[in-house]
């Protein structure tokens, strides 16, 4: 650890002429001119003494190393008293990263109160910026959405980075700022000059502001499919219809729901059914061919609306009323205190769909208004004029066929599914006034209580409302249960992996979940005496249990009947969670396949219960391969076929702020990571499926689910494909699926050579012919 004053350090002046300051910023300390006026301290970095440096754009700076150590880093603080910035909205601090490389730079300013201010900045490689850093909390989710604009951007002449903050500060009493690079490998540097303060009015508005064009692309960008006028969209799509018509042209041996018709068939039910043979997994059409499910999500025109209420600024132009593009406005509130809400302003009110009104520009029909006659009253406005729902509908499914997907995925327009081209996935959304359970996260809402009468009623309300027009529709594979329950806690410790036991037993006990753990602790240990010496705390009178916001113990190896009774608690919870919906959908929809609740977080015991009441577990991976998912040796021992229903790989160079949990470096390197996904997902005998998230692009300004606004999609906001993706997408589908029929194709002619090979006599009693070729495994028909 070294700490040192930078006055005894910086002993030479430098005397090159520095870049004036920006109007309206306070410098309080100099790096290069040093004065004593701030205290500056290092621990496992260092401040060398002779090496001011003169950039290439003709700023001077001075180097600040940071070594390899836990969080080496530079500490300010005023040289007596405390700062007082009351009066300003920003820290202010002229930057640039030394290095080649990005750099991670977290920021932390404390008040003398105890709250403290925190950044965290990805510090590009390039010339130096000016790093402002709200003084109140401050991040894209402030402005409503995930991401915000790329940094650093320029701004009246000067490079600026505008950085995230979160927390609480007395701006008054500020009394450090400490910078410091997190867990380096090796030493790395950064170069500094002005440190100060200055007002933050106008600065967030002239970062956001106008960040969206009339067509609903992000001004902060350019790229080759981004449209400037109408006329460029209608000839693109006219191109593409002519482009897919020819890629219809050339689909390989299919069955007409997209089954693979070389190797030997199954059995034909009619329906889609799941079925094992030679080790591997199967999912098969109705007419008994094997079929991967290759799949898109949320193929809807219906779901890109953005929130423009009290943000029309961040919209260089938006219809006025009685223009034609007007009837895309709506109104919603997203304000419901869920975990993907929580620090998300401008999530309710006014909102607009930018890809519906491109798909009238495209689809609709000319607005005209005839020239009144002499002397007559002028002509009413232009009336708005919908898109052809049907023509988009037709072009959609020509794309998704032409491109190698055969299933429509999850969230998805359900009158694609009635068009009779490509088989199509529910969801089951359960929505009642039951009972729920908090295990930490709640990103969507707490765990529905299955114990809860409540719960049966809305679930069999829902299936029955599922599948009251699709009880005997062959195109139908099957319906998810749910999506993304928050089975445990977001962390990988006892805390996160029993938070849906340790929730239940802070509830009240008027949950019936809470009642059901109680009666399954007194029927095993009687009483409290015998529960406390299993667990090893000292529990008064059983009636402290039912007290609301009791706090369980963790497990602890001194003590394993924890472990086991959160276990058990968990395993019971999932099979009443499952079973109801199981015996539900077998009553009103037999011939269709439960596909598992899409596990983004998940419990052993909860993966277990669905593989038993379910026809297919189905998992949600954002990750470069499904087998950084999950561990597939513990699920080849539940023997029952997988599905992954959502994975991407996203960047920021077409519009859109967020590249996604599974960011890659630019556009080029996404066709390349989804090749590579579905090559290990066809390796992996138990996938029958993968579904990319999703066929359009987000909002730029964010959806209104959750302020999402990543580039996931095939397909921009102006209906246009990314056509180098496309390409490669494409190009992987089809192979894939040859692939498989190839091998199908082989296994069929290798069993009939072996049933041709000429059979020998029996020896030493045997019986002849080993029956090589029998398509075994066994049937998962309905559930």
């Amino acid at each position: 650890m070294i700490r040192r004053s930078l006055s005894a350090v910086l002993a030479l002046l430098v005397t090159t002429p520095l870049l004036a300051a920006p109007a309206g910023q306070q410098t309080l300390f100099n790096f290069v001119r040093p004065a004593d006026v701030v205290q500056v301290a290092t621990v496992d970095a260092s401040l060398p003494q002779y090496n001011a440096e003169q950039t290439a754009e003709g700023e001077v700076l001075r180097r600040v190393t940071f070594n390899p150590a836990t969080t080496p880093s530079l500490i300010l603080k005023p040289q007596t008293g405390v700062w007082d910035w009351s009066q300003s909205g920003m820290m202010t601090l002229r930057i640039q990263n030394a290095m080649n490389w990005a750099l991670t730079l977290d920021i932390t300013v404390h008040s003398s109160n105890g709250k403290t201010l925190t950044s965290r900045v990805a510090l590009p490689a390039g010339p130096a910026q000016t790093l402002l850093l709200p003084l109140q909390a401050n991040t894209p989710h402030s402005q409503g959405m995930r991401a915000g604009p790329p940094m650093p951007m320029t701004l009246d002449g000067q490079r600026i980075l505008l950085a995230p903050s979160q927390g609480e500060l007395d701006r008054s009493q500020v009394v450090s700022v400490t910078l410091s690079i997190p867990q380096p490998n090796a030493a790395q540097s950064i170069l500094l000059e002005r440190f100060g303060v200055q007002d933050g009015e106008g600065v967030i508005k002239a970062v956001y502001g106008s960040i969206v064009d009339g067509y609903g692309q992000s001004t902060r960008a350019r790229w080759p499919e981004r449209v400037t006028n109408d006329e460029q969209l209608k000839a693109a799509a006219a191109k593409e219809q002519q482009q897919l018509k020819g890629w219809l042209a050339k689909r390989g041996d299919q069955d007409q729901y997209g089954g693979w018709t070389t190797g030997t068939p199954f059995e034909a039910t009619g329906f889609f059914r799941t079925e094992k043979r030679d080790g591997r997994w199967n999912l098969v059409t109705p007419e008994g061919h094997p079929f991967y499910s290759l799949g898109l999500n949320a193929v809807t025109a219906n779901d890109s609306q953005t929130y423009v209420a009290g943000r029309e600024w961040m919209f260089s132009a938006l219809p006025e009323k009685d223009q034609p593009l007007h009837a895309y406005y709506g109104t919603s509130n997203h304000n419901n205190g869920n975990g993907a809400t929580q620090g998300r302003d401008f999530n309710a009110g006014r909102w607009y769909n930018f890809y519906g009104a491109n798909l009238q520009r495209i689809y609709g029909q000319p607005c005209s208004v005839t020239k009144p006659a002499e002397g007559a009253q002028p002509a009413a406005p232009c009336a708005p004029q919908a898109f052809d729902a049907k023509r988009w509908q037709t072009h959609t499914l020509d794309r998704l066929q032409a491109w190698g997907f055969n299933t429509i995925g999850n969230w998805s327009d359900p009158q694609l599914g009635q068009n009779d081209r490509v088989p199509y996935t529910l969801p089951l959304s359960i929505v009642g006034d039951y009972a729920s359970i908090s295990t930490g996260s709640d990103w969507w809402g707490g765990m529905p209580d299955p114990f809860d009468p409540r719960f049966a009623m809305a679930t069999e309300r829902a299936v029955a409302i599922a599948a009251r027009d699709h009880r005997d529709d062959p195109w139908l594979i099957g319906y998810f249960a749910d999506n993304e329950l928050a089975w445990a806690g977001p962390g990988d410790d006892a805390k996160s992996r029993y938070a849906l036991a340790l929730g239940t037993l802070r509830m009240t006990t008027d949950v019936p979940a809470k009642r059901a753990f109680l009666k399954q602790l007194r029927d095993k240990y009687r009483n409290q005496q015998g529960l406390s010496k299993a667990w090893g705390v000292e529990i008064a009178a059983w009636e402290l249990l039912e007290d609301p916001g009791f706090e369980a113990p963790l497990p602890n190896p001194q003590h394993p009947e924890i472990e086991a009774d959160y276990q058990y608690f968990q395993k019971v919870f999932a099979d009443t969670y499952f079973k109801t919906l199981s015996d539900s959908l077998k009553w009103h929809a037999p011939n269709h396949l439960l596909l598992g609740g899409r596990f983004a977080v998940s419990t052993p015991q909860a993966v277990a219960s669905c593989a038993q009441y379910c026809d297919v577990l189905s998992f949600n991976f954002y990750t470069l391969q499904p087998q950084d998912g999950y561990d597939f040796a513990k699920l080849h021992a539940l023997d029952k076929p997988v599905m992954i229903t959502e994975f991407n790989f996203g960047s920021r160079d077409r519009g859109p702020f967020w590249g996604g949990v599974t960011e890659v470096a630019n556009e080029e390197a996404r066709g390349p990571a989804y090749a590579k996904f579905l090559k290990q997902a066809v390796a992996e005998p138990s996938i029958v499926g993968v579904h990319w998230f999703q066929y359009l692009d987000q909002p730029v300004t964010g959806r209104l689910l959750d302020g999402e606004n990543g580039h996931f999609g095939l397909v921009g906001i102006t209906d246009l494909p990314f056509t180098g993706f496309v390409d490669s997408v494409r190009k992987t589908n089809l192979q894939v699926l040859d692939q498989l029929g190839q091998e199908a194709a082989k296994a069929q002619a290798d069993a009939q050579k072996v049933l041709k090979a000429p059979r020998h006599a029996p020896q030493d009693g045997n019986e002849g012919g080993s029956g090589a070729g029998h398509a075994g495994g066994h049937s998962g028909k309905g559930h």
